[in-house]
């Protein structure tokens, strides 16, 4: 099925590790240590509504809505400036937010899955997300790896394939992309003539208005089999 691929892109939240739990545990420990460093803030500010209003901050300034970073450290700036803070107090948070953000856990089979699959493939991640990673523990298991900060834009949009395409040197003709979410891994990736695994480790419904993936597989370690064997 996939015997003309040479370069295999992978998004990383909830295809190589669980994201939800990170960012829930990153904000708070960014609002804890506001609660030292900007009391103000957060004696009026609870962690929900400093959600809420850095949502309605990104739905201003779409020109950076696609750098999560970005939109943090704006917006949280921001709420500091209203209540007498510095933009360095900004700055400071985010620092701490991301650290904590870089604290992810690959599922069981993904570190040696990896590392397989680089013997054979050029092996890239291409993520809407913040983490960084070079401060995680998939530090060294991709040959490139993009985030949409960086090329700026965000999947669904073709920005990101185009910029690994041409970070490698290989044509998207030899692609194969593996994600977690129908719109913007499956459908974004089959838009540009790439295929697609869905990784669904939820066991959750597909999208009746969307073409299936390619391939379904519920961890990883599958898809190595077929490609592989």
């Amino acid at each position: 099925m996939f015997g003309h691929v040479e370069a295999i892109t992978f998004d990383l939240d909830d295809t190589l590790w669980p994201c939800h739990e990170v960012i829930v545990a990153a904000e708070r420990a960014c609002y804890e240590w506001l609660s030292d460093a900007a009391p103000r803030v957060t004696r009026h500010h609870s962690l929900e509504s400093l959600r809420e209003h850095r949502i309605a901050f990104s739905h201003r300034r779409p020109d950076i809505a696609h750098d999560m970073t970005a939109v943090r450290l704006h917006a949280l700036s921001e709420v500091l400036s209203d209540h007498g803070y510095a933009v360095d107090v900004a700055r400071r948070a985010s620092d701490v937010f991301r650290a904590a953000r870089n604290r992810v856990t690959p599922y069981d089979e993904v570190v040696d899955v990896l590392r397989r699959l680089r013997a054979r493939y050029t092996v890239i991640s291409v993520t809407n997300g913040n983490s960084q990673i070079e401060h995680t523990p998939l530090r060294d298991s991709f040959d490139y790896s993009l985030t949409a900060a960086e090329v700026g834009a965000a999947k669904p949009d073709p920005a990101m394939f185009h910029a690994a395409s041409t970070r490698c040197g290989i044509g998207l003709d030899r692609f194969l992309h593996v994600g977690d979410d129908p719109v913007r891994d499956v459908q974004a990736a089959r838009a540009l003539g790439i295929p697609t695994v869905w990784v669904d480790r939820a066991a959750t419904t597909w999208p009746p208005d969307i073409d299936p993936a390619d391939m379904q597989v519920s961890n990883i370690g599958e898809l190595a089999e077929q490609l592989l064997s």
